[in-house]
């Protein structure tokens, strides 16, 4: 496949050379303008004869200012150390053996980081260079993914370090002064340490949960899940800490169709939609249960899903943040948390071919719903 407008471009009436003429019915090339990246061409003389629209935004230069000037005063390249870079790697005067320079992160007049690779074009090996084909690369999206990762280590680190001073604070007491405390007081202490221990476990469990999602390896081991008892298990649970009794209330409406899940994963979005609704809602907490169409596009049939619906009373989400709700680090009040938890739980839903949705209860607080296809494992497809 040919690229289109690369060619020598042609001298205008003022002397200074224009874009080169794109032909529409050469066959199957490619406008220079379309491509995603910043594409400049050099010729043989070093004079910039190609230069898209990518290269105008991402360099902030009007291609009619760049085309015809040479390469090195187009694209004023410098590297890390303020080290000239068309002077440093001198493509058309260096090793004849040279046909690239790998990417790598230069700067533009001002400071503004892109990444940069060159191709050197030779009419035979080890012949003068005829063109220098440049790509360029805005950095900002990786750089929002390096923020992305800066963030969790930070968030790790942090979270990790409670726990841990905890951990290590009463071991070292108990070893130190077993004999001075009482056997409620060491009770107290490893009670302590254990929760600890658990909350560490959890922390290690969302890592795993986040690096699977990220790289599309999340397992979902399909089987039948009763999910009016799995939330019943919670509302028990919550109850037997001492939440009151009349806070939940559970509607289920039949019949349901038969659900294939994991029932661990399915357990987890639970467990995190509810301890949401507790924790940062206020008021009932109402749990409704229903069949509905199946999520997924093109299949059939009224009840081919189940919905879940978890809200609350409380003060709700701002219309502004609905949108954040399920990106990394969200947390919906300063009540603690790694705001990851709303992350995993879409990642879930997701990996069974589900969706989840976010908006205002009739009550005024917060609701999740989620929809889960009734699929079946593929040994009984």
């Amino acid at each position: 496949m040919s690229v289109a407008g690369t060619s020598t471009a042609p001298e205008g009436r003022d002397g200074r050379r224009t874009a080169a003429p794109r032909d529409r019915e050469a066959g199957p090339g490619v406008d220079p303008d379309q491509l995603p990246d910043g594409l400049v061409v050099a010729d043989e003389h070093g004079r910039v004869v190609g230069f898209n629209a990518a290269a105008a935004r991402i360099t902030a230069v009007p291609a009619a200012d760049a085309l015809g000037r040479s390469l090195d005063k187009a694209l004023p390249l410098e590297d890390l150390e303020g080290r000239r870079w068309w002077q440093l790697t001198d493509p058309y005067g260096g090793l004849a053996i040279r046909v690239r320079q790998p990417e790598r992160n230069l700067l533009l007049p001002g400071g503004r980081e892109v990444l940069v690779s060159a191709r050197y074009v030779r009419d035979e090996p080890l012949g003068p260079v005829r063109q220098v084909v440049v790509c360029l690369r805005d950095t900002e999206a990786r750089r929002r993914t390096e923020r992305s990762h800066a963030e969790l280590i930070a968030t790790v680190a942090h979270e990790l370090r409670s726990p841990l001073t905890s951990v290590k604070g009463f071991t070292a007491t108990l070893l130190a002064k077993w004999e001075r405390f009482t056997d409620d007081q060491k009770r107290l202490m490893l009670e302590t340490v254990d929760a600890d221990a658990d909350r560490v476990t959890r922390l290690i469990a969302e890592l795993l949960d986040i690096s699977r999602i990220d790289s599309g390896r999340l397992e979902v081991r399909r089987q039948p899940v009763d999910i009016g008892a799995a939330v019943s298990r919670h509302i028990q649970a919550y109850v037997a800490a001492g939440q009151r009794a009349e806070r939940f209330l559970l509607r289920i409406e039949h019949p349901l169709p038969a659900l294939w899940a994991d029932p661990d994963k399915v357990d987890q979005v639970l467990s995190n939609l509810i301890e949401n609704a507790v924790r940062h809602g206020e008021g009932t907490v109402t749990i409704d249960i229903t069949p509905s169409a199946s999520p997924r596009e093109g299949e059939d049939g009224e009840h081919a899903a189940t919905s879940v619906t978890v809200s609350d009373e409380g003060p709700g989400i701002p219309e502004e943040s609905m949108n954040r709700v399920f990106t990394r680090f969200w947390r919906g009040s300063k009540r603690g948390g790694t705001g990851l938890g709303l992350y995993i739980v879409k990642g879930i839903v997701e990996a069974h071919g589900g969706t989840i949705t976010v908006g205002r209860a009739a009550g005024g607080g917060a609701e999740f719903r989620f929809t889960l296809p009734v699929a079946a494992p593929a040994y009984l497809a």
